[in-house]
């Protein structure tokens, strides 16, 4: 069966959609029936800073994307997915959007969109976290790459090199960080030997770690 630039276009908007209602919604309303907190910590740093545009890119990330899938489904913009690309995509978001799910899951209560620096959570190094540091974003970035190849349009490309950008802010100069402060050698050692994004690549260098 072939897959349409228009019907791409409709099976991307209800993927995204039902993406970031799971994801977000879904997750923290367990979450906060779990620990009482919905796992909201808000942006990090002061405005204009690293931290800060590391949180408004991604937010701006998700808006772009689902705009760009939007005006796609409306004609607004046209739908140009090439023959059989949209099947690629599908597989890739869906594959995306799994894999965030069970990341999260496999987080439990120490689960947190966004750090606060007074919080001592458990460090999770076990499921999907054994291969990469940070499989949420890895597979968050696989989920909107699908989305970018079923409906490849400025606003869909833009907002998947926002999300890159935004988390290689986020991880780089907030959680790293804390995460070496809140559990140091532990962290260290974990972060020696696991990649941050794909397996072996990003590993953190023994001469690097701070000395307590």
């Amino acid at each position: 069966m072939t897959m349409t630039g228009e019907l791409s276009a409709v099976v991307a908007l209800v993927l995204d959609v039902l993406g970031l209602v799971v994801i977000f919604g879904v997750r923290s309303w367990a979450h906060r029936r779990t620990t009482g907190s919905a796992g909201f910590r808000g942006l990090s740093g002061r405005p204009w800073s690293a931290p800060w545009w590391g949180g408004v890119l991604f937010a701006a990330a998700l808006v772009l994307t689902t705009i760009g899938v939007v005006l796609a489904v409306t004609r607004t913009v046209p739908a140009a997915a090439p023959v059989g690309a949209g099947w690629v995509g599908l597989a890739l978001a869906v594959a995306g959007f799994v894999g965030v799910a069970v990341a999260q899951s496999g987080m439990g209560t120490s689960w947190r969109i966004g750090v606060d620096a007074k919080e001592r959570t458990t460090l999770v190094t076990g499921g999907l976290f054994s291969a990469v540091r940070n499989p949420i974003f890895t597979a968050m970035c696989a989920a909107l790459a699908g989305l970018v190849v079923m409906v490849p349009n400025a606003l869909t490309v833009i907002g998947l090199v926002a999300l890159v950008v935004a988390i290689e802010l986020q991880v780089r100069v907030v959680e790293e960080p804390y995460l070496l402060a809140a559990h140091g050698e532990d962290y260290a050692a974990y972060a020696t030997r696991v990649g941050r994004f794909v397996p072996g690549v990003g590993l953190l260098q023994a001469t690097s770690v701070p000395k307590r």
